[in-house]
């Protein structure tokens, strides 16, 4: 495995991972597949951000998973935290991809003077949990039913890894 990282000319690749999470697992809380046209602004984001897309590639080049990261809120006083997304395609759950990508996450937070990472993971998603908690995530909190898909309520939790970076924080 190989992990690089994605520009647009993954966009498929990516788009087809998202939308099985959407149809058929509660990853995201999204009912409707994404579009190429919501994939390329969703790029354009990244980019304008300096967030990476951070890709996992099988020995024959197929994109088996990707992570990224973005703004966890808006305000100027949380430019130190980010919140984190990993999506594994169907065939390769299990067998240590996701585990690769949030160490590459975590890797490239640092690199990148976030202070916190933040991830809000579905409360029915053991296997997020675990690789969570054994790269020394957090629980920092659970929003109860706060989505609704598949006829039922969806409790949210949060889980969080506090870094060593910045070394010199800043207000502004």
């Amino acid at each position: 495995m190989n992990l690089v990282l994605c520009d647009q000319s993954y966009s498929d690749s990516i788009l087809a991972i998202l939308n099985e999470a959407i149809l058929n697992t509660t990853a995201i809380y999204d009912y409707r597949p994404r579009t190429p046209d919501m994939m390329a602004a969703w790029f354009d984001a990244k980019g304008k951000g300096n967030y990476p897309v951070i890709g996992a590639l099988s020995d024959k080049g197929e994109l088996m998973g990707f992570a990224s990261y973005g703004t966890f809120r808006a305000w100027p006083g949380y430019k130190y935290s980010v919140e984190h997304s990993i999506y594994v395609a169907a065939p390769w759950r299990g067998q240590g991809i996701g585990s690769k990508l949030l160490q590459e996450v975590i890797t490239s937070a640092r690199s990148r003077n976030y202070h916190v990472l933040i991830g809000g993971i579905d409360s029915q998603n053991a296997a997020s949990i675990r690789i969570h908690l054994r790269f020394g995530f957090k629980h920092a909190g659970t929003i109860r039913e706060t989505g609704f898909k598949f006829g039922r309520w969806l409790d949210l939790e949060f889980y969080q890894l506090i870094l060593e970076t910045p070394a010199h924080p800043v207000d502004g």
